[in-house]
C-alpha cells in the first residue's frame, strides 16, 4: 500500500510554536468513515511493517524507537497489540513505565530510559516514557521531591531545562542511528481522563512540551483516539512511513562469503547423507 503515509501526514507536528491542542479533533477519521475501511488498510500495513521489520534487523545499522505518551486508558496497549501483531517478536522490545522504583528515584529521570534504548537491527516501544518527567510530575508538583534533588536545583527554570535536557537527547539517538521519530503519540479523549479536576493543568503542560519538543528529528504525532480503529492505522502508518525513509534492504552477501555458504551447504548435506 503506497500511500499509507497519508493517513499520518495531517498529525505530523515539526515545528510547535504556535501548537495549540484545540486545532486537533479526537473524532477526526481523516476520509475515512467506518471501521471496515481502516481495517483493510490496517492489514496491509501490518504486512509492510513485518516486511520492513525483517530488512530492518537482517541490515543491523538502525533502530527504531516508538513512544507511545498518553493518558491512562488512551489505548496504547491496544496499538502495541494491533499494530505489531506481523512483528517478529525477536526483533522487537516492549518496555512500561511505571512509578519509579526507589534504584530509578536515586539516578536521573532518564537513566531508567537509556538502559531500555533499543540495540540496532530492533524496534523498541515505550509505553510511557521520560516525557513522563515533564507532564504528571509537572502537575502533581510533589513527586518531584521525591526524586531527590537538590532544592538549589529545583527552580521556575526546571522545565525549560528538562526540555532541552530531551532535545539533546533525542538528538544523541539520532545522531547514532536510533530513530525514535515515528512514535512519539499524544492520543487523546476527554472520556479517557481519570483525573478531570487537572484538565487544564494537563492540557497545559502537553501544549508547552510539544512546544519544546517537536523537532524534524523527533516530531510528534498527535493521533485522534476517540476511534481506536482510526488511531491504530494513523501509528502504523507512521511507523511504516519512517522506516521506508531508512532506504533498509538486506546486507548483500560477496562472492567469497557465498562460497563460504556453498561449502558449508555441502558439508551439511554430506553429514545428512552420511
Amino acid at each position: 500500500m503506497k500511500k499509507l503515509g497519508k493517513f499520518c501526514a495531517t498529525y505530523r507536528v515539526e515545528d510547535a510554536k504556535q501548537f495549540r491542542l484545540r486545532d486537533f479533533d479526537p473524532a477526526d477519521t481523516g476520509k475515512l468513515r467506518s471501521r471496515e475501511q481502516a481495517a483493510a488498510a490496517l492489514q496491509k500495513g501490518v504486512a509492510q511493517l513485518s516486511e520492513l521489520q525483517d530488512k530492518l534487523y537482517a541490515q543491523d545499522r538502525w533502530a527504531l524507537l516508538l513512544i507511545l505518551q498518553a493518558m491512562d486508558a488512551a489505548g496504547k496497549d491496544s496499538v502495541i497489540k494491533h499494530v505489531m501483531s506481523g512483528v517478529n517478536p525477536q526483533g522487537c522490545q516492549v518496555y512500561s513505565f511505571k512509578a519509579p522504583s526507589t534504584e530509578e528515584l536515586n539516578h536521573d529521570y532518564l537513566w531508567r530510559t537509556m538502559r531500555a534504548v533499543p540495540e540496532r537491527g530492533r524496534i523498541g516501544i515505550f509505553n510511557r516514557s521520560y516525557y513522563e518527567e515533564v507532564l504528571v510530575v509537572r502537575v502533581h508538583s510533589e513527586l518531584l521531591k521525591n526524586e531527590r534533588i537538590s532544592p538549589s536545583l529545583i527552580t521556575k527554570k526546571i522545565w525549560d531545562h528538562r526540555f532541552e535536557d530531551i532535545c539533546a537527547f533525542e538528538r544523541y539517538l539520532t545522531r547514532n542511528g536510533i530513530i525514535d521519530q515515528p512514535e512519539k503519540n499524544w492520543k487523546f479523549s476527554i472520556a479517557d481522563i481519570h483525573e478531570r479536576e487537572y484538565w487544564d493543568d494537563y492540557m497545559r503542560a502537553y501544549e508547552d512540551m510539544i512546544r519544546n519538543t517537536a523537532t524534524p528529528e523527533a516530531p510528534w504525532y498527535v493521533v485522534p483516539a476517540d476511534h481506536k480503529w482510526f488511531t491504530r492505522l494513523v501509528v502504523a502508518a507512521a511507523v511504516v512511513d519512517t522506516l521506508e525513509g531508512l532506504d533498509l534492504a538486506y546486507p548483500r552477501v560477496d562472492a567469497d562469503k557465498r562460497k563460504e555458504l556453498e561449502a558449508a551447504r555441502k558439508l551439511l548435506v554430506g553429514n545428512k547423507q552420511g
